[in-house]
């Protein structure tokens, strides 16, 4: 630059020199700055794309290894790939098993809640929502329990006078604690027989009362419900509807299953005149109540009708 500088400078005039040396020395200066401070960073780069380099080329080196560390367990991946593969089969066999089984247990759980809801309608109860009092001083078992002392004393009674009848048998003298008890006197056989009449007059009179509320209580229910019911036999029942049309109208059901829990709707020549309440309230929705009730409506309707 110096020597470019020096030959135009040797072609300029001294009064041309100095102006133009003077700019073009500045530019010249600012110019290897530049250079410098280029060449500078350049180096820079260069230092570090070396460093880069080596980064990468040992990044490159541990990626071999990596692959010929996996090339060598290639062989047993692929034998796991097939019990993978085999393992995946037995479980999707295991998931349609279970699938299978779970909607097994959703029909067991259907039918399961329809019993239950048929128990409920025949006064059954769920022990875990429903608590059960029992009274301290309970009669029932008090009088179970004076049911076993009696049975108890009576056995010792019979064993004490089986003895005493071996003993008599034999021709013996009757050992000791046990002789034959007294008789009683007439005086005691006079107060017993007052007992037993006293008793028999109150059973008589328990039973007039009885029988008196039996019928008050038939006719509430012939007034509340519009049935009359009747025990023709054992375990079957008559119900005549109050607005039935003719005195021979009547409805036999037989009690089936245990305590007479269910009911069972017997053919009569009424019951075949009514085959749609049968069918809608009988057969479908199992429910009496409502066959009863809607057979009420219905004869009512006919007489006013009529």
């Amino acid at each position: 630059m110096r020597a470019i500088l020096g030959s135009y400078d040797s072609e300029l005039t001294p009064a041309e020199y100095s102006p133009q040396l003077t700019r073009r020395m500045r530019e010249a200066e600012d110019l290897v700055q530049k250079v410098h401070a280029h060449s500078s960073e350049m180096e820079a780069q260069l230092s570090q794309a070396l460093e880069e380099l080596g980064g990468q080329k040992q990044r490159a080196d541990m990626l071999e290894m990596e692959l010929k560390v996996l090339r060598s367990q290639s062989g047993p991946a692929e034998q796991s790939a097939l019990l993978s593969r085999e393992e995946a089969s037995e479980l999707r066999l295991k998931i349609e098993e279970l699938e299978a089984e779970r909607r097994r247990l959703e029909e067991d759980k259907r039918e399961l809640e329809t019993q239950l809801e048929h128990l409920t309608l025949q006064g059954d109860y769920d022990q875990s929502k429903t608590k059960v009092l029992h009274m301290s001083v309970n009669p029932a078992r008090e009088a179970q329990q004076s049911l076993r002392q009696d049975q108890a004393r009576l056995q010792e009674e019979c064993e004490r006078l089986r003895k005493l009848v071996c003993a008599l048998e034999r021709g013996g003298p009757a050992p000791a604690g046990l002789e034959a008890p007294a008789l009683p006197s007439s005086k005691e056989v006079a107060e017993l027989k007052k007992q037993v009449e006293s008793t028999e007059l109150k059973n008589r009179r328990l039973k007039e009362v009885f029988q008196t509320k039996i019928q008050e209580f038939r006719k509430v229910c012939y007034t509340l419900t519009g049935y009359q019911v009747d025990i023709t036999r054992e375990s079957q029942y008559r119900l005549t509807s109050m607005y039935a049309e003719h005195k021979d109208d009547c409805l036999v059901f037989k009690a089936t299953g245990p305590s007479g829990s269910r009911m069972q709707l017997l053919e009569t020549e009424f019951s075949r005149t009514v085959p749609e309440l049968i069918a809608l309230h009988l057969l479908q929705q199992d429910s009496i109540p409502a066959f009863l009730s809607a057979l009420t409506l219905e004869l009512f309707s006919r007489q006013t009708l009529a």
